[in-house]
């Protein structure tokens, strides 16, 4: 049974049907090339026989005289040597027919009446003979025959007809031609069908090679690669899959460290929920003690909601699901109304939030995905300033602009926070990353709270709205954040 898998295998593959169809066009030109030859030697073998009976009409009337419309009863010599072309053979054949077109008298190798079309013979018109090619019988088989027919006239009127016939191939030479042509294309169509197969299957080693590491490739190792060195068009497959592995890699990496993440993240607030209502219920409290549990329990189902709501935003990113309601918007009108609506906050963190210079920028935008990526600008930079002390700068800055000559606008968010080291800039959109990992939700009240995927929610939002995100920090100093913005081009 696997000897027959591996034949219908082989009858099904590429190299197979590769070397199939160079056998199929090879034998159309090879038989194409011998027809045409062989075609060619029959025109030839033609001609050479024309000119020999022609040799032959003439040596008659010499032998006849010139009136050959009563030759003599004795009959012709049909025993001359051989090799003489202007003499009778053996298997020559010569007949005399009446005007009526029916036979006189006939000699050579035939004694029954052969069946010659003498009505395309123009009668009296000895310079225009009629030609025809017929099959005959006898003893050895079948042989074609090339006959000539030439009208007979006595004292200017017709006398008859007389036909002279001899082989076109008396020595076997199309035969031979024949067999040697059927070899010839036989042996080549073999040889080159072995040659073809063999060179399908060495063109489709490296497609093997790709097939047996690709078998190997499981979800749990996307690390190998095929690492072909072959410039051809299988190596440069072998290349698109490698680029594609490697993003596979990446996303399945991403993926498990957003899966270990979000377990991390969520973790925390149910271990305070679980111990805190243990407690409450491991004896009688006071009023107060409980009204203490469902605050923390409150505030922790918050951050979980948050939490959650984030994560969701993400997948619907991932997944190209995020419904946008784009329409021209002025980007400063909302810099201006997140400005309004956060002034509060930071006004609790004793911070100054105010906006810069706010011209028009219009843009195509989702006025809701865009408010949500400026809040979590402005958030992100009152947390981090809020760890300034009382006597440093304790600042936020909100202005938008155009490009001076480029067709982009941009807003930016500039705080005077503690900066962010330059290590941790490459990693500041990446989710879950937090610049001090250190620093937890109960570690340090002082510390910005926070799941880690604001940031990577802003640049999701940037990247939907064809834009892109730049940041610029220095320890210390603070930092500022950048969204730029093709503009909307007024028609």
């Amino acid at each position: 049974m696997n000897i027959f898998n591996r034949i219908n295998l082989l009858l099904h593959s590429i190299r197979f049907r590769l070397a199939l169809w160079f056998e199929f066009i090879l034998a159309i030109l090879l038989i194409g090339f011998s027809g045409m030859l062989l075609y060619m030697q029959i025109q030839e073998l033609q001609a050479e026989t024309l000119i020999h009976l022609e040799s032959k009409l003439e040596n008659i009337e010499k032998t006849f005289g010139a009136d050959t419309a009563n030759p003599q009863q004795q009959g012709f010599p049909l025993s001359a040597n051989d090799g003489d072309d202007t003499s009778l053979q053996k298997e020559d054949v010569l007949a005399l027919y009446n005007p009526d077109g029916s036979l006189q008298k006939m000699w050579g190798a035939f004694t029954d009446p052969i069946g010659l079309d003498l009505s395309s013979v123009s009668k009296g018109d000895e310079h225009n003979p009629a030609i025809e090619l017929l099959t005959l019988h006898n003893a050895a088989g079948r042989v074609q025959y090339i006959f000539k027919v030439v009208p007979l006239n006595s004292k200017n009127a017709s006398a008859g007809y007389l036909a002279i016939g001899t082989p076109l191939d008396p020595s076997g030479k199309l035969g031979r031609l024949f067999v040697t042509l059927i070899i010839l294309i036989g042996s080549t169509l073999l040889i080159s069908f072995a040659g073809g197969f063999w060179l399908a299957d060495r063109a489709m080693r490296p497609v093997k090679t790709i097939a047996a590491k690709a078998r190997s490739i499981s979800e749990t190792d996307l690390s190998q690669r095929f690492n072909l060195s072959t410039k051809d068009e299988i190596g440069q497959l072998a290349e698109t899959f490698d680029s594609m592995l490697a993003r596979l890699e990446s996303a399945f990496a991403r993926q498990r460290q957003f899966t270990a993440d979000a377990s991390h993240e969520l973790r925390t607030p149910l271990t305070i929920v679980n111990l805190e209502t243990a407690r409450a219920l491991s004896a009688p409290r006071p009023v107060k003690e409980y009204q203490r549990v469902l605050q923390i329990v409150q505030s922790e189902n918050e951050l979980m909601s948050h939490l959650v709501g984030d994560m969701l935003t993400l997948a619907r990113m991932d997944a190209h699901q995020q419904s946008l309601h784009q329409e021209p918007l002025d980007l400063s009108d909302l810099a201006l109304d997140v400005v309004e609506r956060l002034a509060p906050l930071a006004a609790r963190q004793e911070i100054k939030l105010e906006t810069g210079d706010l011209p028009e920028v219009t843009i195509f935008g989702d006025r809701q995905s865009l408010t949500q990526m400026l809040t979590n600008l402005v958030e992100n930079a009152i947390k981090y300033t809020a760890q300034n002390g009382m006597n440093q700068p304790r600042h936020i800055l909100v202005e938008a602009g155009t490009h001076p000559t480029q067709p982009l606008g941009w807003v930016r968010v500039s705080d005077s926070g503690p900066g962010i080291p330059s290590e941790h800039l490459a990693h500041l959109f990446d989710r879950f990353y937090r610049v001090d990992e250190s620093r937890t939700q109960s570690n340090d009240a002082s510390s910005p709270t926070g799941s880690g995927l604001g940031l990577a929610i802003v640049e999701g939002i940037a990247k939907l709205h064809g834009g892109s995100i730049e940041v610029k920090s220095t320890l210390g100093n603070g930092s500022i954040f950048e969204v730029i913005f093709p503009l909307c081009i007024k028609t």
